[in-house]
């Protein structure tokens, strides 16, 4: 029998009280004991957590308070209504890029306790109910409903739909985490966490843009053919039924109020069906489905060994690229760059205030990978240490890693340039754009590989958001602010000539700055890589030590 069949669930308390509703005081001690033996670890998880906590009440209230002062305007309800919106959708992405920010998301680990489904989802609500999020939650639906809210219709739909929006998006989540669970504690589970950085910066990116064009539109009004399809969807359908309400449209109110209601009552049920299944099904991963994976990646190492050059420099260049492939550190850090040097220029081209030098952007992004090089390799850099006996190792090693690094940032950097150039028309200023980006990108290999030999700093692998060991943060401070700035000391030139071509009327020759920009990249990338080679040849034992920490 499983263990989810036996009666635990429908037992009495000593108290009194069902079994139910004591597994509920139960898990919501247990969620309020896991909050405060985690406080309790360090001074500076207090710290965070206290002014997390005041910076999302603050915005809370600010929020609730703008709502309220917004009540009684023409176009507010299309406005609450994708805000409700927006926020179920970051209810559902929340546990897949934070699997780890709440220890009871994880419901395997009652795997071997004797509960019921119905009576676990109950307690799981309940403590899931206990935290920052849903107290935001919680204030953006009272303020959202309070706008809206006309007559007494109106208010005994809000007295329903503020909680039902609250119990939506936490069922929401919790019936994602669940169906996930597998996946977010496998390593492809911790690649996506690590990858939540990009999805925050784009969407910053995005809201930016589209406040933009709110603001070119002429206000809220341009947001009703969104709202207008949103406010059918829950949990924005129950804030939805409160405008429909007081506006006396009852009957699509009640539609709209039944369809969250039904949301939540599927959610709840796909919970339950994800829980019975994570607790009573193995795990069908096995060694013999991993077999292929593992001979098609041999092959396709044994094809990439071929393509790269001979001697030392092929297989360092095939190790960093397998760096950019396989660590989830070094994956974020790559994609996350190379996300944002294309979506900064293209973003401003497509709003016609960019310029074609935007997409030296790129450049710089995708340039900064080259700090901290061996950072990367973590304690197993001593395996590579054991190969570098002269400055002359030293230089090979470092060479064959910005070659890696060209492979990528190369290519992308004209595509972007191009693509910024095309998208504004302006072919004209192409040729010292990409001149200018070529140059910044050589400065930024030689100051990185200058910093990766003077300030290596070890890069922790056990949370998403670690990317400095203890103690070290200053050292990245240094390596990289002191090298971006030393980069574009570098660049001088090239940004001289450019501004002193505009300003004599010299347009014809800025083409000249392309093959100059390119030529002085490779120069000044050379003489970065040679000053860096003797640094790192003889600083071995303090190189290792500092990527070994932590």
């Amino acid at each position: 029998m499983s263990v989810l069949d036996t009666p635990v669930g429908t037992a009495r308390g000593r108290d009194g009280t069902s079994g139910r509703e004591g597994l509920v005081t139960v898990f919501v001690r247990l969620k309020l004991t896991l909050l405060r033996n985690g406080l309790r670890q360090s001074a500076g998880r207090r710290a965070a957590y206290i002014t997390s906590v005041v910076f999302a009440l603050l915005i809370a209230a600010s929020q609730l308070l703008g709502l309220i002062l917004m009540r009684g305007h023409a176009h507010v309800d299309a406005l609450v209504v994708l805000l409700t919106g927006v926020l179920a959708v970051g209810w559902a992405v929340m546990p897949l890029f934070f699997p780890s920010g709440d220890e009871t998301l994880d419901p395997s680990r009652l795997v071997m306790l004797p509960l019921r489904p119905r009576p676990l989802i109950a307690a799981l609500l309940a403590a899931s109910l206990v935290g920052i999020g849903p107290l935001f939650t919680l204030c953006l639906a009272v303020g959202s409903v309070f706008a809206v809210a006309h007559g007494t219709a109106g208010a005994v739909f809000a007295v329903v739909s503020a909680p039902l929006t609250l119990l939506l998006c936490v069922a929401l989540t919790r019936a994602v985490a669940t169906a996930n669970t597998r996946l977010l504690t496998s390593r492809k589970g911790r690649d996506l966490a690590v990858l939540s950085g990009l999805v925050i910066a784009v969407g910053l990116q995005v809201v930016n843009f589209g406040a933009q064009r709110l603001g070119q539109a002429g206000g809220l009004s341009a947001l009703e053919p969104a709202a207008d399809v949103v406010r059918w969807l829950p949990p924005a359908s129950a804030v939805g039924a409160v405008d429909s309400a007081s506006r006396g449209l009852y009957g699509q109110a009640a539609v709209q109020l039944l369809l969250s209601v039904a949301a939540l009552f599927a959610l709840l049920w796909l919970w339950r069906r994800s829980l019975v299944k994570l607790m009573t099904a193995p795990d069908g991963s096995t060694l013999a489905a991993a077999g292929p994976v593992r001979e098609k990646s041999d092959r396709s190492g044994s094809r990439l060994s071929a393509l790269l050059p001979a001697g030392r420099t092929g297989p360092v260049m095939e190790r960093s690229l397998r760096y950019v492939a396989r660590d989830p550190k070094t994956k974020a850090a790559w994609v996350t760059a190379l996300a944002i040097g294309l979506i900064v220029p293209l973003l401003n081209a497509l709003q016609g205030v960019g310029s074609v030098y935007f997409s030296c952007f790129a450049a710089g992004m995708l340039g900064i990978q080259m700090y901290n090089q061996f950072g990367q390799d973590t304690s197993a850099f001593w395996m590579v240490a054991l190969t570098i006996s002269s400055t002359r190792d030293a230089y090979l090693e470092l060479r064959a890693r910005a070659l890696a690094l060209l492979l990528i940032t190369l290519p992308y950097t004209i595509l972007v340039t191009v693509l910024t150039a095309a998208m504004l028309g302006d072919w004209g200023t192409l040729p010292d754009a990409l001149g200018l980006s070529l140059a910044l990108l050589g400065a930024m290999l030689a100051t990185g590989a200058v910093a990766s030999a003077n300030f290596p700093y070890s890069i922790p692998q056990d949370g998403a958001f670690k990317n400095v060991a203890p103690g070290q943060a200053g050292l990245a401070w240094i390596s990289l602010v002191g090298g971006m700035v030393s980069a574009a000391v570098l660049c001088a030139p090239v940004i001289t000539a450019t501004i002193w071509l505009h300003a004599a009327d010299l347009e014809q020759w800025l083409w000249l700055l392309l093959p100059a920009g390119a030529v002085y990249g490779a120069l000044i990338s050379w003489a970065g890589l040679r000053l860096a080679a003797p640094r790192t040849a003889n600083r071995l034992p303090e190189i290792l030590a500092a990527v070994s920490k932590g």
